[in-house]
């Protein structure tokens, strides 16, 4: 692993850390960015931000999997190579989107892309999985991050670099976020 390889994917996966701190604390800019004839024709500033979820979601994975590849000497997945890690890393993956897909039923559209932050009232909520913990779409999040990197590159010497890399980034967001 290069410094360089890490830092282009230090860089890469903070983008969607940055828009998001942007969002939540200039939500003013970016309803004005959203007014633009450019942006507009996308909907909402809840539409444009879903979209811009997808769009960085799309380049997270494509990081991941251009590290895997990267260092699986041209391999994505692990050829062959079995083990206990996999089974851990798919019920990681599997109880992460579990959050994930909680949090969307429990808050929407308009409540999981900042509603609150662009001008729309959204109830407080308390059920499952909030009422496990404050912020389980980023735990979600980490969750299949570490998952992911144990069914991939787990026992390799990099397995746990982005994870930690992410999980660092996670917390700051969450933490940003209070």
């Amino acid at each position: 692993m290069t410094v360089w390889t890490l830092l282009t994917a230090a860089s890469v996966l903070s983008l969607e850390r940055l828009w998001y701190a942007w969002v939540w604390y200039h939500p003013d800019s970016f309803r004005r960015f959203c007014s633009k004839p450019a942006v507009a024709v996308f909907g909402e500033p809840v539409d444009v931000l879903r979209n811009f979820f997808l769009c960085f979601k799309t380049l997270q994975l494509a990081v991941f999997l251009g590290w895997c590849y990267l260092y699986g000497g041209g391999n994505i997945l692990p050829p062959g190579e079995d083990g206990p890690w996999m089974a851990v890393g798919g019920a990681l993956i599997a109880v992460g989107q579990a959050l994930n897909v909680g949090v969307f039923v429990q808050l929407g559209k308009i409540g999981v892309f900042y509603g609150n932050k662009l001008g729309y009232q959204v109830p407080w909520c308390n059920g499952f999985p909030f009422s496990l913990m404050p912020h389980p779409q980023y735990v979600g999040a980490v969750l299949s991050i570490w998952g992911f990197f144990l069914t991939t590159r787990f026992p390799h010497d990099d397995w746990y670099i982005l994870p930690i890399l992410q999980t660092g980034q996670y917390a700051l967001g969450a933490y940003l976020e209070q």
